[in-house]
């Protein structure tokens, strides 16, 4: 049973950055890992995704600011997030597809573990 614990969450202002991270347990092997997003009263989206070749596709509204990287290290996924708006505060949850291929931030229902979770906060 894998499991995802995120890291890294917090308060900012605008313009400021945060790198999150992603632990992962009971794993053979890592196919597709993603980043999603909830903010409050909305529904959870997608912000990023990167396959196991290292491909990385990201939400339009993240493109050239937010970076998703990962390794095969304990933590194997991070997402760093830089000057940040206060419509990127949520709740943001890492997430693993346990089959290889093409994937993407609106292919959420595809994936089958998720984290708890954790709380960015962005303010004006």
């Amino acid at each position: 049973q894998v499991q995802l614990v995120e890291s890294g969450g917090g308060s900012v202002q605008a313009g400021e950055s945060l790198r999150l991270s992603c632990a992962a347990s009971g794993y053979t092997r890592l196919w597709c890992m993603g980043w999603f997003r909830q903010a409050p009263g909305e529904e959870r989206g997608g912000v990023a995704t990167v396959d196991s070749d290292g491909m990385a596709r990201y939400e339009d509204s993240v493109k050239g600011r937010f970076t998703i990287s990962r390794d095969s290290a304990e933590n194997p996924l991070y997402l760093q997030m830089n000057s940040l708006k206060p419509e990127d505060s949520g709740i943001y949850y890492c997430a693993h597809r346990p089959w290889p291929g093409y994937c993407s931030p609106d292919q959420d229902r595809e994936f089958s573990y998720w984290g708890q979770g954790i709380q960015v906060t962005v303010s004006s």
